[in-house]
């Protein structure tokens, strides 16, 4: 079963520095059928007005990681930690057992990104921050794995979580088919950044999401130049 989620009909906050549409609901934000999907529970669409942001606030036990689309986001914790994630960067954060942190948009110009929640396998860990550069702009054949619950010889240069899951990329350009399997058990979420593609039989606008359920292998075309972000769910060991 392929779940598509318009972007339209996603759960929305706005404020004055803050556009953001919610892939999943988020207490009453959303429809009830956006339900969570495996260890993921939030994936956010987040659009910051230039100098603004979120200031000092907590979190405890869960791994977020935030895929910068355009801009720039300014992180800073009470560990000490401090980073200027930008459009090409990826960032990811171990809450374990409470860390405060901010994230500002401290550019001229606005920042889009997805932040997005996972489930930790272990409850009460040492909280832990790490970002990369990945090549935003070079194409190759299929996903690349930009962060990833599985050991480091299965995905290498990922950066590490501490959840059932990995977040995967790919730079695709209209007309290019990606193949993608699933193991049985594997669930996935998707989204196309700037353009619309083809999940098997259903077909994806910009910024829609797509919930794969039950399926063995997907079909992924594109009809525009689009970044496709996708998470997939590991079995637990």
């Amino acid at each position: 079963m392929i779940e598509h989620r318009p972007f339209e009909t996603l759960g929305c906050i706005q404020r004055d520095w803050l556009q953001a549409r919610l892939h999943f609901r988020f207490g009453e934000i959303g429809l009830p059928e956006h339900a969570p999907l495996g260890p993921l529970y939030i994936w956010n669409d987040d659009t910051f007005a230039p100098r603004s942001g979120f200031g000092m606030h907590a979190h405890k036990n869960v791994e977020i990681v935030t895929f910068v689309r355009s801009g720039a986001i300014t992180h800073e914790d009470s560990f000490g930690n401090t980073g200027r994630i930008e459009a090409g960067n990826v960032q990811v954060m171990s809450a374990g057992n409470g860390i405060r942190h901010a994230e500002r948009n401290m550019e001229h110009e606005p920042t889009r990104l997805f932040q997005i929640w996972l489930t930790p396998r272990t409850l009460d860990g040492e909280p832990r921050w790490a970002q990369r550069r990945f090549d935003m702009d070079r194409q190759v054949e299929g996903f690349s794995v930009f962060a990833s619950g599985a050991s480091a010889d299965i995905d290498a240069g990922a950066l590490s979580i501490d959840a059932n899951a990995r977040l995967l990329a790919a730079n695709m350009r209209a007309g290019q088919c990606i193949d993608c399997t699933l193991s049985k058990g594997e669930m996935a979420y998707l989204v196309p950044t700037a353009g619309g593609i083809q999940v098997n039989d259903v077909r994806l606008a910009a910024r829609d999401g797509a919930a794969v359920i039950n399926e063995s292998a997907l079909s992924i075309t594109a009809f525009d130049d689009t970044w496709v972000v996708l998470l997939k769910t590991l079995l637990a060991p």
